[in-house]
């Protein structure tokens, strides 16, 4: 599913963003950057070693929940990796909105500050996070689309989805952005 917003578009693909040929992937990060299970841990297997090298040595303080970091992307196609950390979900009342939509909007700010013309988004903090893809979906892609109607060198904004459930999910959550 491809939506066209301002000069960029979104799309949605089921699929594994290890394999995605764009100018930098986000990765769904923890605060300590140290490597986990999911996306980060499937983002660190295919990148190889030199993400958390860079990673240990750049940020040895971590990442606050709602910001992102750069680092290259090692053994992927991608020329960076975007540590993203999202809200672990509790119940909607601490904040875990304004924190996921933070996130995103980082990470696009290091697309725009880096140059990239094309960037994958998993659905972060849906996973072990427990975020509700529904209200994830919705914050992530009225976030991108947001920025896409504004300038931005950004032709690309693809959702990498992992199952058909969250792809449902968000594919429902774009087609209502469309009305």
């Amino acid at each position: 599913m491809i939506v066209q917003f301002g000069s960029g578009r979104i799309e949605l693909v089921l699929g594994d963003i290890t394999r995605q040929e764009v100018d930098a992937i986000v990765n769904a990060a923890n605060s300590m950057l140290a490597v986990g299970g999911g996306v980060d841990g499937a983002i660190h297997d295919a990148g190889g070693p030199a993400i958390l090298e860079e990673l240990q040595r750049r940020y040895p303080d971590g990442c606050p929940t709602g910001s992102a970091v750069v680092t290259a992307a090692g053994n992927l196609a991608a020329q960076y990796v975007f540590h993203a950390v999202g809200p672990i979900w509790q119940g909607g009342g601490k904040k875990e909105r304004e924190q996921l939509q933070s996130a995103y909007e980082t990470c696009l700010a290091l697309a725009e500050k880096h140059q990239c013309r094309s960037l994958a988004f998993p659905s972060i903090s849906t996973g072990v996070y427990r975020y509700p893809v529904d209200l994830a979906a919705e914050v992530a892609l009225r976030t991108v689309a947001l920025k896409l109607e504004s300038s931005t060198p950004l032709e690309l904004v693809r959702f990498v989805l992992f199952d058909q459930g969250t792809f449902g999910c968000y594919a429902r959550v774009l087609e209502t952005m469309l009305v």
